[in-house]
């Protein structure tokens, strides 16, 4: 698993660990809020399905960011606008922390949002405009399961931290929660890496040096949307169905095993553990598979074989079922995930390549961002997470295959501006 990292120079090696460590560290932050649901709920006094909101309009606001950062990426280069990108979703994390209101937590998770929409299009556009076409799935795999990882230190840090920090209190309110978001200010510190380590892509900077007449005009997002309309309304439509994929069998499934099954905060960060390692290899097996068989059927097996995994993953009573049918359930939904950043990458044109993939995903987020309140509000109908978790696996995973496979192979295609 070490050998394709032998192949990578010293630039290349920076340029992914940056990029991997921004997504990494952009999901820790999103998801210390799906931890803490529950907590947030019960010091301002609001149902769980008013905290999902915060998670909807986190979900909701990520195109802007997407489009903005982008646009700023294609313009002025992938590395400043990464090390900007990175520095306003840590702040804006860290100023979680101190909302007094839900109505402010709600505002201040929105603009998160723009912040966290921005660095997976970017990040991913540095990467492998600077990585070689070999292994790129094997890359594309491990990149995308930085999400996986953030999850994972996510899950870690609420079972050692939120009991500690639940001991205090911050002006006569409840400080676990308040505590996580401050640790999630610490991905601040990834910008001095990126500012002493990383390089500019060397496509990016070949189009700056051999200018316009050779390259042609600079396309501005809007115009790469509209000339490449097709490809980019099918990837809206794919990234639709993953992100409802990922975020409909992930976000309340701490919440799941704490209000169905009444799972302490260890326990429930334990099984967190144990999916998102799960994630991660699939991340990389699928991803590292479809070098092989082809970015389209990589994800296509990868989400029918999730639906096997529903019994064990929503149905089961027994902490090591539920663990082992989350692990297996991950396994499946970030396989396929593995092999989004190259497909995406690969099939978005080269003058826009920092907006075009970043766009389509949010977009993607945004039409499915509704997911969790509905998952929630059914729930609290029915009396039950695990039945709502098990029709959205069904209906999701069926999606993902249908529209992928109508999806154009380009597996191996070289990356130019």
């Amino acid at each position: 698993m070490s050998s394709p990292f032998r192949t990578l120079t010293a630039r290349q090696r920076h340029a992914f660990i940056a990029c991997f460590l921004g997504w990494s560290l952009d999901a820790f932050d999103y998801f210390i809020l799906v931890f803490c649901v529950s907590a947030v709920a019960a010091d301002f006094r609001v149902a769980r399905s008013e905290v999902a909101e915060a998670l909807f309009l986190t979900l909701a606001f990520r195109p802007v960011g997407a489009f903005l950062f982008g646009a700023l990426a294609d313009r002025f280069g992938r590395r400043p606008v990464l090390m900007i990108n990175v520095a306003c979703y840590s702040l804006l994390e860290c100023c979680c922390a101190f909302a007094g209101s839900m109505h402010t937590l709600l505002v201040l998770r929105a603009l998160f949002g723009i912040a966290m929409g921005g660095e997976w299009g970017v990040g991913a556009a540095l990467a492998f405009e600077t990585l070689p076409k070999e292994n790129r799935g094997f890359f594309s795999g491990l990149l995308q399961e930085g999400y996986a990882a953030g999850y994972l230190v996510a899950a870690g840090a609420y079972a050692l931290l939120f009991p500690w920090f639940s001991h205090f209190a911050w002006h006569g309110r409840a400080f676990g929660w308040r505590g996580m978001f401050l640790v999630g200010a610490a991905p601040a510190l990834l910008v001095f890496y990126i500012g002493g380590k990383v390089e500019e892509s060397p496509a990016w900077r070949e189009r700056g040096t051999q200018g316009t007449r050779e390259n042609g005009p600079r396309m501005s997002a809007v115009q790469g949307v509209l000339r490449y309309g097709g490809t980019f309304l099918f990837l809206v439509l794919l990234m639709t169905g993953f992100n409802a994929f990922s975020h409909g069998t992930q976000d309340l499934y701490p919440t799941f095993l704490q209000k169905d099954h009444g799972f302490s905060a260890q326990l429930t960060g334990a099984i967190a553990i144990i999916y998102n390692v799960g994630a991660l290899t699939g991340g990389l097996f699928f991803g590292t598979l479809s070098e092989r068989i082809g970015r389209k059927r990589a994800i296509i097996l990868a989400a029918l074989l999730a639906l096997p995994a529903i019994p064990l993953y929503a149905l089961a009573h027994s902490v090591a079922a539920l663990a082992g049918g989350a692990f297996l359930m991950q396994f499946m939904v970030q396989g396929a995930w593995g092999v989004v950043p190259a497909w995406l990458t690969e099939l978005s044109p080269g003058p826009v390549r920092a907006t075009f993939p970043g766009l389509a995903y949010q977009l993607g987020n945004l039409i499915s961002s509704k997911n969790d309140v509905i998952q929630a509000r059914f729930a609290e109908r029915i009396g039950s997470y695990g039945w709502v978790l098990a029709g959205t696996v069904v209906v999701v995973a069926c999606y993902v295959a249908v529209v992928a496979a109508f999806g154009r192979e380009s597996r191996g295609q070289q990356l130019r501006v």
